[in-house]
């Protein structure tokens, strides 16, 4: 069987658009992640391979959660990532979410509405953040401000990417509802502006496309950061807000002041304090030393 370290893309940890293990993280951290970026690496890089079949992806995947879990020794990140999780006797839970994702981007190409979406973030991007907090030794209850925030990280990569995520792999993260909303198919790629086409300038949406799921990510922003309780796919929540009473919303702001898009929703008040949640001081007081 071919082993899962064989079909590495070649892309590290230096590669990506987001740090990994920075050095606001204390050394004595940076070990488990990097460990647990590897796993995921490796795993993503199965689920995105171009040459492999569905099945043979998915039987690979499955070689390197038995490895994970200690079925196995012969996968070097599975191996590694247990061994790093033992020792500080953290869970598999995490890893094997990532996991379930990456068995989703093989099966599953497109997605109907926004509870499918965020279905898929469950497992593709709540399990990372919720991992580094476990790290630190936080508690749960930072897991619904984690959930949203990766959630919301996960849609703009959806929409930076959309148009190689078709192209190269054929999956459309974009809520299908939200393309007939705009007016748009994924089959017709001319009338969707997605690169492929032809004629068309490589660009990641087309201009029909942006505003539905732009409208879709100003709402997790508007209302999935700013509440207390819920989760993402409620949002609205039913418990206190993050900001203080009174306090106006982001998009309401943005509204007041005619500024519009996601710039000026950031303008107008996604960095004022009362927009902040209750872990914000707690973040800019973090030592080296922690």
């Amino acid at each position: 069987m071919t082993q899962a370290q064989d079909l590495r893309s070649g892309k590290g940890h230096h590669d990506e658009n987001f740090p990994v293990a920075s050095h606001l993280i204390h050394p004595r951290h940076r070990p488990a992640i990097l460990a647990f970026y590897n796993f995921v690496r490796t795993a993503d890089d199965i689920a995105d391979h171009a040459t492999l079949s569905a099945d043979e992806k998915l039987a690979l995947l499955d070689h390197l959660e038995d490895n994970l879990i200690g079925d196995n020794s012969s996968e070097a990140a599975g191996v590694a990532l247990r061994l790093a999780l033992a020792e500080r006797g953290l869970d598999t839970l995490h890893a094997r979410d990532l996991l379930t994702a990456f068995r989703m981007d093989v099966t599953k190409p497109r997605y109907a509405d926004w509870d499918e979406l965020i279905h898929y973030c469950r497992y593709s991007a709540m399990p990372v953040g919720r991992f580094v907090l476990d790290v630190h030794g936080e508690s749960q209850d930072t897991w619904p401000a984690n959930d949203a925030l990766c959630a919301a990280l996960q849609v703009i990569n959806h929409l930076q990417d959309c148009g190689k995520d078709l192209r190269d792999l054929d999956r459309v993260y974009i809520p299908l509802d939200a393309l007939v909303a705009a007016g748009a198919k994924v089959e017709d790629r001319a009338a969707a502006g997605f690169p492929g086409a032809a004629g068309l300038p490589q660009r990641p949406c087309g201009p029909d496309i942006r505003p539905a799921a732009a409208k879709r990510r100003i709402f997790v922003a508007d209302q999935g950061f700013t509440t207390g309780a819920g989760s993402v796919s409620d949002p609205a929540g039913g418990g206190a807000p993050h900001r203080h009473a009174g306090a106006k919303r982001p998009l309401e702001r943005a509204r007041a002041s005619r500024q519009t898009g996601l710039p000026g929703l950031w303008r107008a008040g996604c960095r004022a304090r009362a927009c902040r949640p209750p872990w914000w001081p707690s973040l800019r007081a973090l030592k080296f030393n922690r």
